[in-house]
Order: C-alpha cells, then structure tokens, then sequence
C-alpha cells in the first residue's frame, strides 16, 4: 500500500504544477486522501465486510466530497485533481494513469444487477463535469471534454465533446 501512495504523489506532481511538497500533498489533496481510503474500503469489500466497506466510503465521501464505491476497479497512479462531486460506481473498472477533474461521473442507467458502469482504459484524461454513463468503454489515451455526456463507446485515443457525446477526433486524425 506504501508503494501505491508514493505512485500516487509521484502522479499528482507529474500532472499538477501546483503541487510543492510531498508534505502538502499528503495533508492538502483531498484525491489522494479518497484514494487511500477507497483502497482500505475495496479490501474489506473484496473479503465480504461490505458494510464495513460502504461505512468508509461514507467516511470518505463526507471527508472529501468523492464518492468511489468500495466495489469500484481503480488503477494505479489515478489523479483526482479538485475531486469534489466526482462519483464512481459500484461496477467501474479505472485504468492506469487516469486523470478525472471536479464533478466527473462514472456511473450507471439502471436498476439492473452486474456491469453497468464505465471502463476507462489507461492514460484517459476526462474533463471537469463529465458524464460516462452505462456499462461502456473508454478506450487508452481518450480525452473526454468538459461537461460531455457519454453513452457510446470511445475508441483509443479519440476526442469526445458535447451533449451527448460526439467524437471530434481520432488518434489516426491530422
């Protein structure tokens, strides 16, 4: 766990200019501090303590203002940067080297039981206010504009902007 922490710093000042000392990061970045108790919370979740696990993902969420269900997949080096209103459901899965900004959620369109929220693939960038909705996949090195609303699959490396979400470029594109 020790290890995943110093990736996490190390994330937050590779992407944050911002950022001065690891001190400051450790007592002043609320995404950091929902991402260690997210992990604390996924432990007991994955040993069947799910009340356990949802106590300190109320915990966290009233601490912080982000809410990551205890079931929720994370990556490593995941950086929630001004983390307040960012939600992540039950069933997400969030690749490596992830950045998410304020008001992001990766959430579900349904009552039904498994799969219904987002994957995010790794190096994804999604922008202050989005929405990724339903059981959909984020392809690696995706860009999600601020305040999109997506519903669809997006394919590695595309752009997506607006309401709803409608890809403006590819990876492939000039």
């Amino acid at each position: 766990m020790f290890n995943a922490i110093q990736d996490d710093i190390q994330a937050i000042f590779e992407r944050d200019p911002a950022a001065r000392t690891t001190v400051e990061v450790l007592l002043c970045y609320p995404g950091l501090h929902a991402l260690i108790l997210h992990r604390l919370a996924h432990w007991f979740w994955l040993r069947n303590l799910s009340t356990l696990a949802r106590f300190i993902s109320s915990v966290s969420r009233f601490l912080t203002g982000i809410e990551i269900h205890p079931g929720a997949q994370l990556g490593k080096r995941l950086f929630i940067d001004h983390g307040m209103g960012v939600v992540i459901g039950e069933t997400a899965v969030v690749g490596d080297d992830v950045t998410l900004y304020q008001h992001v959620t990766l959430g579900g369109t349904g009552l039904h039981k498994g799969k219904r929220h987002p994957t995010v693939g790794n190096g994804v960038i999604i922008g202050s206010g989005a929405k990724i909705l339903g059981n959909i996949l984020i392809g690696d090195e995706a860009r999600v504009g601020a305040n999109a609303v997506v519903l669809k699959d997006v394919p590695n490396g595309a752009t997506v902007v607006g309401i709803p979400g409608k890809i403006l470029q590819t990876a492939n594109a000039s």
